[in-house]
């Protein structure tokens, strides 16, 4: 038989067992879980309720009514928690700005991720349902990030997020340090530090005075200055519709970017900060927001040579609202949870860890009314794992994306990107109409 109708075979023999989970008003109820709403106290036996891609209600057995006709779901064993929200990562290989200059705002990556590439898949396996796909750190600004849902799709169309006023969501991504300053007389990119900064701020002193000749010109056109498309993406960063995510690492660098959001009056999410314990109350005083990547092995550039895991701490003992992120493929999306376990082990608590994971790097994306926690009225992204999530020995057995099922660790294709193999590298190529699709994959 060939091997795609063998696959859609097996395919058939999962639908036929889900009994068509999650039709349109269909509910689901998932019952006698050990569920971690993250912005509340852990729930034993507890009981899910979604319908149409959202959380109907969340509660003790008994608290929670479960509408008629409703497909259940018994989860005993097993712990349900929100879907990871990665506040900074590469997946879908997204390549951003090119060498021809180290500030690129124009740039989207909107328009350069592959989303049949197989570390969409990986995340999946890892339990990442929201993700800031990012260009790299190598200038000064490389490029607009994106917001995506890990959903099914051909498109990026698919994945990306639009929010209420019809834009899609993203930031901008900006650097500082080693990465950008590359090396001396390396063409157009700066060669030290102050040179970094000053690159910088000759940008924003531009969009500062092309943002002031578009509010002057008002409705009339012939005022208006010529269209530029790197001016407006930093025109929304100044208006607050653009979060900046700055990648720093060295405390000097860190308090560069506090320096500069101040200056031009953004608000920027620091990310890395790997020497962010040595002025951790300076970081709490800005306000500003802190993402680590937790690496957990040697090497790596010199200023990254501090780099410590009691950070998570420190930072959160400050007062800073920190959250944790992949770097994907710095850490492997499959193994993000193992984060929080080690923050847990250098001093931070149980649950920030866990709100470290999801609700803070929704606040960061500026999602935390749709992602981040179990609430009702919120999107149902969830994971069901097979023990305690900050175990080594736990698995993410099932990630959901709006109500309906990416990743099932016991069907072989999906177990496959989970544990690698044989074919776990190549991208995706089997593509179901939607409605087929639909009963296979819930």
């Amino acid at each position: 038989m060939p091997l795609r109708l063998i696959a859609l075979t097996a395919y058939a023999v999962i639908a036929l067992g889900a009994s068509s989970i999650a039709r349109a008003g269909q509910a689901q109820a998932f019952t006698n879980a050990h569920i971690l709403p993250v912005t509340g106290a852990a729930i034993e036996k507890g009981t899910l309720v979604v319908r149409d891609g959202k959380i109907v209600a969340v509660g003790a057995a008994g608290q929670v009514s479960i509408p008629g006709g409703a497909t259940t779901v018994d989860l005993a064993g097993k712990t349900v928690m929100p879907g990871i929200v990665d506040s900074h990562s590469h997946i879908g290989s997204p390549a951003g700005g090119d060498s021809s200059a180290p500030i690129q705002p124009d740039v989207r990556v909107l328009d350069a991720v592959d989303v049949r590439s197989t570390s969409i898949r990986r995340a999946q396996a890892g339990g990442v349902t929201t993700a800031n796909v990012m260009p790299g750190s190598g200038h000064l600004l490389s490029g607009q990030t994106i917001y995506l849902k890990l959903r099914r799709g051909n498109t990026i169309e698919d994945l990306e997020i639009a929010l209420p006023d019809g834009r899609i969501a993203g930031g901008l991504k900006m650097a500082n340090g080693t990465n950008s300053i590359r090396t001396t007389g390396s063409g157009p990119f700066p060669g030290t530090r102050a040179k970094s900064a000053a690159l910088v701020r000759e940008q924003f002193i531009k969009a500062v005075e092309y943002r002031d000749k578009v509010r002057k010109a008002g409705d009339d056109a012939s005022k208006m200055p010529a269209r530029d498309l790197a001016m407006e993406a930093l025109v929304e960063v100044l208006d607050g519709k653009r979060t900046v995510h700055f990648h720093t690492h060295r405390h000097d660098d860190i308090i560069t970017v506090i320096r500069l959001s101040q200056e031009f009056g953004f608000k920027p999410v620091l990310q890395h900060v790997s020497e962010g314990w040595k002025v951790a109350d300076e970081i709490a005083k800005s306000g500003l927001p802190a993402s680590l990547t937790v690496v957990d092995s040697p090497g790596g550039k010199l200023e990254t040579l501090d780099v410590a895991f009691r950070t998570a701490a420190v930072l959160d003992k400050a007062g800073v609202l920190v959250g944790f992120n992949t770097d994907d493929p710095i850490t492997d999306s499959r193994i993000f949870l193992r984060s929080a376990g080690l923050a847990v082990r250098a001093g931070l608590s149980r649950d920030k860890a866990l709100y470290a994971m999801t609700m803070a790097g929704a606040r960061m994306l500026g999602l935390e009314s749709r992602v981040g926690s179990l609430e009702a009225g919120k999107d149902a992204d969830f994971l069901v794992l097979s023990g305690d999530p900050l175990s080594v020995y736990t698995h993410v057995e099932q990630t959901w994306v709006e109500g309906k099922k990416v990743f099932d660790r016991s069907v072989p294709e999906d177990r496959l990107f989970a544990t690698g193999g044989y074919g776990a590298g190549r991208g995706q190529t089997l593509h179901l109409d939607d409605e087929a699709d639909d009963d296979v994959r819930e």
